[in-house]
């Protein structure tokens, strides 16, 4: 396994919300918090060697993270995690965590689970929800040049895909991209900002 100790949390944070008609999503409310907090509250006590926040326009308090401003995030989600891997490496990371701020569901055991799996400078684990890999990923420092070279948004598609898969509940690893997914998410573990006070009588 890949030591947390050793591991370097990349959250990338610059996405554009051009789906979410109503804002930055990562500021959109869920259980009494903005999206955008959940994972940071999960994963607080992870003893991570450094952490980064990518991030544009968001106006979230990222506690506790080094902020790198991507003024660029048009150019695709590529350019952050250029961006974080580049910090994580003069930090000195063995590996690095990517995670993504619009997954709110993420926990602490299951990236656990991904540095478990993680046994080699080579290695690249992602999580799945049993059909699709996606992030949360880790990278080990082999794969660090490879990361640095990526363009636009699906450049390591095919490395993930190749890589080890750590199954977990598809509800943790859904992501925030329209009003609509949100509220599902809202609907799926029953929040309180659904809840309607009926008068009575």
């Amino acid at each position: 396994m890949i030591r947390a100790e050793d591991t370097v949390l990349i959250l990338l944070a610059a996405g554009r919300s051009s789906r979410f008609e109503t804002g930055n999503k990562l500021e959109a409310e869920f259980l009494k918090k903005p999206v955008g907090l959940h994972v940071v509250t999960a994963l607080e006590d992870i003893p991570f060697k450094d952490r980064f926040v990518v991030r544009d326009g968001c106006s979230l308090d990222f506690q506790g993270y080094h902020v790198l401003h991507n003024d660029q995030p048009q150019d695709g989600m590529a350019r952050s995690v250029r961006m974080g891997v580049e910090a994580a490496k003069g930090a000195g990371a063995k590996a690095v965590l990517i995670a993504l701020a619009d997954m709110p569901r993420v926990t602490a055991a299951h990236i656990y689970r991904l540095l478990e799996a993680a046994d080699s400078d080579d290695a690249v684990v992602a999580s799945s929800d049993g059909t699709q890999p996606r992030p949360p990923a880790v990278f080990g420092a082999g794969r660090f040049d490879f990361l640095m070279s990526l363009e636009g948004d699906a450049g390591a598609r095919d490395l993930v895909q190749a890589g080890k898969h750590v199954v977990t509940s598809p509800a943790e690893l859904i992501d925030i991209d329209t009003p609509e997914d949100l509220e599902a998410l809202r609907a799926l573990v029953h929040a309180p900002e659904l809840t309607i006070t009926r008068p009575q009588g």
